[in-house]
């Protein structure tokens, strides 16, 4: 598979979960949580670092460093979901108060303190589960993608070194 190909199908995958996602909000009337919009957040920069790679049609060094960018977004994505999925399965009792929504929180609070609250803390709305589909949840999902994203930029860095033409 040529390396823009390769890229291209990296950024269709959130970008096709990312529109399944805004199917659940504004279609079925899901709202997300602070944690799912980090979540939408690492998919747009996966997708950019991948869109701008399959643009450039990079050779090996390229290659490498445009998977390692992506990965390493696939893996914040990833360490935000796994979050989520850690809250989500928290016993009722202990599953922190329900705060304000991000917008409010990002126009009335450093930024330092919304980050410590979304990722650090939590929320109570980010460990409810709204939907599920084959008995996970979109934060679980999310992980397995995220992971799977992470999984495949390693493979098409692996590959693009052991391709690479001897010197």
């Amino acid at each position: 598979m040529h390396t823009r190909w390769a890229f291209a199908l990296a950024a269709a995958v959130p970008a096709a979960l990312l529109a399944f996602g805004y199917f659940l909000q504004y279609v079925q009337g899901l709202q997300p949580c602070p944690l799912c919009l980090v979540q939408r957040g690492f998919f747009y920069a996966v997708i950019g670092v991948c869109v701008v790679a399959a643009l450039h049609g990079p050779g090996t060094k390229g290659t490498v460093a445009y998977a390692r960018l992506a990965g390493f977004f696939a893996i914040g994505g990833g360490l935000a979901a796994a979050r989520q999925v850690w809250l989500q399965h928290l016993p009722p009792d202990k599953v922190p108060a329900c705060g304000p929504d991000l917008y409010f929180m990002l126009d009335n609070f450093p930024l330092s303190s919304v980050i410590q609250r979304v990722l650090v803390t939590g929320t109570g709305e980010c460990a409810k589960v709204d939907w599920t589909f084959l008995g996970l949840s979109i934060a679980e999902w999310a992980l397995g993608w995220f992971t799977a994203l992470t999984v495949y930029m390693v493979w098409l860095a692996a590959r693009s070194i052991r391709s690479r033409p001897a010197a």
